[in-house]
C-alpha cells in the first residue's frame, strides 16, 4: 500500500469517527478569524484544558498562534450553516462570515457564538507540531452552557443533528451502560 493510499484510507476512517462541531474564533494583534474544527478534545479538568489540532496550512493557524486567546464555540443543531460558512464551504470574507451570525466580544477578546451549546474561552498555552497539525492546548478560563437545544455532529462527511436527551426528573437514578 502506497503512502497515499494509506493516508486516504485513514481519511476514510475518520470519516466514520463521530465529532462534535465547533468554531474556534480569535480576535487580536493577528486580526479576527474563525475556523471549523472537529478535532477538539478534553485533556485536563485540572486545570481545565482543552485541545485542538489545526492544519499548519490553514489561513488561520498562524493567527491563532499570534493572538493566543481563543473560543471553542461548540454548535447546536441548528448552526449547519455557520459550520459551512467558517469552514470555507460558502463565499464570503470573513468578516461577512461573522456579520451572518450573532457574535459578542467573549472575556479573552475572543468572539463568542450567542446560541452555542458550550462556549469555552481560553489561552493557548502550548503548542506541538505532529506532522501536517499544530496540536494547539487551551486553558480554559470562561465557560458558557446552554440548557437547552440539541448538538451537531460530523459523520460520515455530513452533519447531523444529535438530539438532546430528556432531562432526569429529580429524585430519579439514570440507567448507565457497563
Amino acid at each position: 500500500m502506497t503512502i497515499e493510499d494509506t493516508r486516504k484510507r485513514f481519511r476514510d476512517a475518520m470519516a466514520c469517527l463521530p465529532a462534535a462541531v465547533n468554531v474556534i474564533t480569535t480576535d487580536g494583534p493577528g486580526g479576527r478569524c474563525g475556523i471549523t474544527a472537529s478535532a477538539v478534545c478534553s485533556v485536563t479538568d485540572a486545570p481545565p484544558t482543552m485541545l485542538v489540532c489545526i492544519n499548519q496550512a490553514s489561513y488561520a493557524h498562524d493567527i491563532l498562534h499570534r493572538n493566543r486567546s481563543v473560543c471553542i464555540n461548540v454548535l447546536a443543531a441548528e448552526y449547519q450553516e455557520l459550520a459551512r460558512d467558517f469552514a470555507g464551504m460558502t463565499a464570503g470574507s470573513m468578516d461577512e462570515r461573522f456579520e451572518r451570525h450573532a457574535w459578542a466580544s467573549g472575556q479573552t477578546s475572543a468572539p463568542v457564538l450567542s446560541d452555542a451549546i458550550v462556549s469555552l474561552e481560553g489561552e493557548i498555552v502550548d503548542i506541538k507540531t505532529v506532522g501536517s497539525h499544530s496540536v494547539m492546548f487551551v486553558q480554559i478560563q470562561h465557560i458558557a452552557l446552554r440548557s437547552d437545544g440539541d448538538g451537531l455532529i460530523y459523520f460520515g462527511r455530513q452533519f447531523h443533528r444529535l438530539t438532546r436527551p430528556a432531562a432526569t426528573p429529580p429524585g430519579t437514578h439514570a440507567h448507565t451502560a457497563r
